[in-house]
């Protein structure tokens, strides 16, 4: 192959004077432009989020467990800024309890009294700072909690189940992974409100404030393609 290029070269030099008359001026072509991806944070996102709760204090029983469920926003980018609305909910297991002697017609008998938060969720507002595809952000608002005390005994059980409201105060971090699916990691601190319970029976109980700790992911599905590009 090496021969028949130097041969091609040497008949092309010998027929060039001859033929560069007849030869017209090669086109310039202009280099292709780089097309960049800008993510615009703009619309509308629903996702399911996971994770782990456990309940503020140093004193044992603490309530702790999961949650799973789904979530659902709207973002306005206006710049880097981002703000946006957001609501969540989620089925959950955050639970603890503690098994007490008390002595009942002459005898000793063991009374187990346990708490279990059924159902958490917030209404949330949040702001952040967008670098292209990874939005940095603090959120807060409204948070709730479905919780039920349960009293039971080897010779009766009763329960009862509240409705606990508060507010909650976090940060996070999310980014797009693909032009519509983006991926968070958020700490959310929760404050309820405390709820009386067994008033009904004569036995009042009040929980007063309960305040959880929750860290949980998520992944987001943005409607309307919130990838554009930029020449």
């Amino acid at each position: 192959m090496k021969k028949v290029l130097l041969a091609s070269a040497c008949v092309f030099a010998l027929a060039a004077p001859a033929s560069a008359a007849d030869l017209a001026a090669r086109p310039y072509t202009k280099a292709p432009v780089a097309v960049a991806s800008v993510y615009n944070w703009t619309g509308f996102y629903l996702g399911i989020v996971g994770g782990g709760a456990w309940e503020n204090g140093s004193g044992d029983p603490r309530m702790k467990g999961g949650f799973v469920g789904g979530t659902g926003g709207y973002n306005w980018q206006t710049g880097n800024v981002v703000f946006g609305v957001e609501a969540d909910g989620s089925w959950a297991d955050v639970n603890a309890s503690v098994t007490t002697p008390v002595l009942f017609g002459g005898a000793i008998i063991p009374v187990t009294t346990s708490s279990r938060i059924d159902a958490l969720g917030t209404v949330r507002g949040r702001i952040g700072w967008a670098v292209n595809n990874v939005l940095f952000y603090a959120t807060g608002g409204y948070a709730w909690i479905d919780n039920k005390i349960t009293v039971s005994s080897p010779l009766a059980s009763v329960s009862d189940s509240k409705w606990h409201s508060g507010w909650t105060v976090g940060a996070g971090i999310e980014a797009f992974f693909a032009p519509q699916w983006s991926v968070k990691g958020e700490y959310l601190y929760r404050s309820l409100g405390g709820e009386t319970y067994f008033s009904g029976i004569g036995a009042p109980v009040n929980t007063g404030t309960l305040n959880l700790h929750t860290v949980q992911v998520g992944v987001n599905y943005h409607f309307g393609g919130p990838v554009v590009a930029k020449y």
